[in-house]
């Protein structure tokens, strides 16, 4: 069993670089389930719509995950009450629309768990991750509810990722963080055997500041003449981790960054 997940994807850039590579890479890597975080894929390189979330469902994802950016196209908030596919994170403040955890049955029967979380450290008010993920953990079990559990933590800093990674261990299949954009370099299996990388980085064009035009947000911090943050457009590098699971444990036999395409190569 492979599951790929992709990091943020961002703007027109990263959402053609799915489009027109996924379905063959699914095959080359003989990929069983695809995630993706979709927070960032509108063209303004925030939200994300119901148009996107379809496109992207049509050349392979299986999931979306989301972040502290779910909301910012409105018209999301109806397609995700209906869209069990499309997941916010869990420690969103109740009531939100859709919700943050599914289980997923794939045509083999195997039965695999998305849980989205978001980090509370300089990041958008939302409830405790640590106690939503304890109660989670008590309620849910691996190989008992489910074959395999991702783990997606939307977070800003290394050491809050780092903790949920090492709170999952035993328990989760992966822990992949995504938001910072920046792939990093400690794709590892945990002692407990839970996968893990800090950041996923991004599916946009890394000729750029975290996928933004990079002139503009230049700009910006020298408090130039600039305008509101928009994508960059050339051509995107596809991020995120493979990792290979034993269906017996639900654990990690191994796992790889990903990295396709674009300015970014695999080192």
């Amino acid at each position: 069993m492979r599951i790929l997940f992709l990091g943020d994807v961002v703007g027109m850039s990263g959402c053609s670089k799915i489009i027109k590579s996924l379905s063959s890479q699914i095959k080359m890597k003989k990929i069983d389930f695809v995630i993706v975080n979709g927070e960032n894929a509108d063209e303004t390189g925030v939200g994300l719509t119901k148009e996107i979330c379809q496109n992207l469902y049509s050349c392979g994802v299986n999931v979306i995950t989301t972040g502290n950016h779910v909301w910012d196209q409105k018209n999301i908030m109806n397609f995700i009450e209906k869209e069990n596919r499309l997941l916010r994170p869990q420690n969103l403040f109740e009531p939100a629309p859709g919700k943050g955890f599914e289980i997923f049955t794939i045509p083999t029967k195997v039965k695999i768990g998305v849980l989205n979380l978001m980090g509370n450290v300089f990041m958008k008010k939302c409830n405790d991750v640590f106690e939503v993920s304890k109660k989670f953990v008590d309620m849910y079990k691996l190989k008992r509810d489910y074959d395999f559990l991702v783990v997606d933590f939307h977070g800003e800093i290394t050491s809050e990722k780092n903790a949920i990674g090492h709170f999952f261990d035993g328990k989760a299949t992966l822990v992949v963080g995504t938001h910072t954009h920046i792939p990093t370099n400690d794709a590892r299996v945990l002692k407990n055997g839970t996968a893990y990388q800090t950041d996923a980085g991004m599916c946009g064009d890394y000729d750029s500041v975290i996928g933004m035009n990079k002139e503009n947000s230049i700009n910006r911090f020298m408090k130039k003449d600039s305008v509101k943050h928009f994508p960059s457009q050339g051509e995107a590098t596809l991020s995120g981790v493979i990792v290979d699971c034993d269906i017996k444990t639900g654990l990690a036999k191994k796992v790889n960054s990903y990295i396709f395409g674009g300015h970014l190569v695999n080192t």
